[in-house]
């Protein structure tokens, strides 16, 4: 395919004058199967390019082991995206943000004590150069250079609102150089991080939703010559657990896209199609109060959570239409659904029974944080017994993030995080009683200072002052759900439990999984982890894409925090709700 060149004037491709016209698609975050689909529909919009990140958590899951297979093979993605005619922008990172889990930095690099992430530290940076020797070389063969689709990587990830250590960008810089990447590179950054963020000799980008003239002024002041590239058009935003679904008129977007494109510049919508934080993979921000992200990903994109074209699929075709060739076949058909009423879940197991058999507990003197026990999604389930009976008041010095506390296999009460709760008073109603604390990662921190984010219980348990000893952690990543012993029982078991089900399909389609009258949990499909759910919402249904599901059988299992619905029903229906869009 086509070199893309950079010089005083703009982009050029094979020395022909080139506008990127792009859209976030990152694979990670949408079923394999549907890859092409997406692409195609990315293509028909009258894009040019897809862009995508890379996530290093879930490529290198463990400092020994790599991934770039199934749902990470991102050269078929690169396969397929240059069989649609697309070109590709690849932010591979180390650092992606992305509202994913810790930004994609890998919870085993936090087991090492003093670790400064995002800087000159020798344990990052070896860290980031072994990543990047295990990553780079099988997309080699992709680079626009050697005949592939790649145009151009990005160094990091709006640095300039981290820090301002041109060595660090030059030393991600040359790792990339040395790994054989010939491609053009460049940096994102908010317009008033510009200068903090930038590396000589490499192109700036800068990261806006509005005022496009204005931005791409402050772009131009910093950067005299060489192509305008907004690579984060914010047409779209993300949702938090307790707000509402966030929205953002077409007609006033499509503007904001026609003044862009009036300049001259380029762009890359963020998002084009946003996708799915299936699993545990959501992030979290934190400015002064933790704020997990939701499941859905749909940002109000052009495409949303299902793929389907939007109002604004059409406004911004109608734009680029006027500055570019759009394929003439029509808007893509919504693509079928399917719904199914009353699924009943008939059997269950309570997690304090069976987690013997979901994880091996480890014995310590103080409660062990996820990261000290490899661990980097799901729960930890900690236990003590305590030393004598009456009123006491416990005290946890951080939550990270959410504590279920049981006194002898009974609930007494929950501290969040987000709402800044660290104590809880209760009555031990003799000694020897069994302390539990159930504590879920809701998210990683994945922007600002906040990404050193370990999970579990950091820090000291006290109960009535003193710093309460022995300790076992019992890790709960939830990869796998074959262990559970599910029995069938007439009464819906108290407190955390897995529910199971089955329904019959004759044919599959895509479909979004209502779970009316259940509380907090999560919910899994043929073994495929579809996300988190919460009655806070405002999201209050999961995307289930049609390959997850299969024609004759299918199981549902659902792990429920709290209460479960009186008659363990779940619904599919034909249409998601992500929620209010106004608080």
């Amino acid at each position: 395919m086509p070199v893309l060149q950079i010089d005083g004037g703009g982009f050029r491709l094979d020395s022909e004058p080139f506008r990127l016209l792009s859209g976030g698609l990152h694979y990670f975050r949408v079923h394999p199967a549907q890859w092409a689909d997406r692409l195609h529909k990315a293509r028909l919009m009258g894009l040019n390019t897809v862009e995508t990140y890379v996530p290093w958590n879930l490529h290198q899951p463990r400092p020994d082991q790599f991934r770039i297979d199934d749902a990470l093979d991102l050269p078929a993605f690169l396969d397929l995206a240059a069989a649609e005619g697309l070109h590709v922008l690849l932010r591979p990172g180390p650092y992606i943000c992305a509202e994913w889990e810790g930004g994609g930095l890998p919870s085993w690099l936090l087991a090492q004590r003093g670790i400064r992430l995002r800087t000159r530290d020798p344990l990052f940076l070896a860290a980031v150069d072994d990543y990047f020797a295990r990553l780079l070389p099988p997309l080699l063969p992709y680079l626009a250079t050697r005949g592939g689709p790649v145009l151009a990587m990005q160094v990091e990830n709006e640095y300039g609102a981290c820090g301002d250590d041109t060595a660090y960008l030059e030393h991600l810089a040359g790792s990339l150089r040395r790994s054989g990447v010939d491609v053009p590179l460049f940096t994102c950054d908010q317009p008033d991080d510009l200068e903090r963020g930038a590396l000589p000799g490499v192109l700036a980008t800068a990261n806006f939703g509005s005022r496009s003239t204005q931005n791409l002024a402050t772009l131009r002041a910093h950067q005299p010559n060489g192509p305008l590239l907004s690579t984060e058009f914010w047409i779209g935003w993300f949702d938090r657990w307790g707000g509402h679904h966030v929205v953002r008129d077409p007609d006033q977007a499509a503007r904001e896209l026609d003044e862009l494109l009036s300049t001259g510049a380029s762009v890359n919508f963020y998002m084009f199609h946003g996708g799915t934080n299936f699993g545990f993979t959501n992030g979290a921000n934190e400015k002064h109060t933790y704020r997990p992200t939701v499941t859905s990903y749909d940002y109000d994109a052009p495409l949303d959570e299902a793929g389907d074209p939007t109002e604004k699929f059409t406004a911004f075709r109608e734009v680029i239409a006027k500055y570019a060739p759009v394929p003439a076949t029509p808007v893509p058909a919504r693509s079928a659904k399917l719904a199914l009423s009353s699924v009943p879940l008939t059997t269950s197991a309570g997690l304090l029974d069976c987690a013997p058999a979901l994880g091996d507990a480890v014995e310590s003197s103080h409660p062990l944080t996820m990261e000290q026990l490899g661990q980097d999604f799901g729960f930890v389930l900690y236990e003590t017994v305590l030393p004598a009976q009456g009123p006491v008041l416990l005290e946890l010095e951080q939550v990270r993030d959410r504590a279920q506390v049981f006194l002898d296999g009974q609930p007494v009460g929950v501290l969040e995080r987000e709402n800044h709760e660290h104590a809880l008073a209760f009555t031990v109603p003799r000694p020897g009683s069994v302390l539990n604390l159930l504590v879920e990662n809701q998210g990683r921190v994945n922007y600002g200072p906040g990404i050193h984010d370990r999970k579990g219980l950091p820090g000291k348990v006290l109960l009535d002052g003193a710093e309460l000893a022995g300790w076992t952690s019992r890790p709960l990543p939830l990869t796998s759900l074959d262990a559970i012993p599910f029995t069938a029982t007439a009464i819906v078991p108290t407190g955390p439990a897995f529910h199971r089900g089955s329904f019959e399909l004759a044919a599959v389609a895509d479909t979004f999984l209502h779970l009316d009258g259940w509380t907090k949990g999560n919910a899994w499909i043929n073994g495929f982890a579809l996300g988190r759910y919460w009655s806070r919402g405002p999201q209050r249904s999961l995307y289930v894409p049609a390959p997850v599901l299969r024609a004759g059988t299918n199981e549902i299992v659902v792990f429920e925090l709290h209460s479960a619905r009186h008659a363990r029903t779940v619904d599919f229906r034909k249409t998601p709700d992500l929620g209010p869009t106004e608080e």
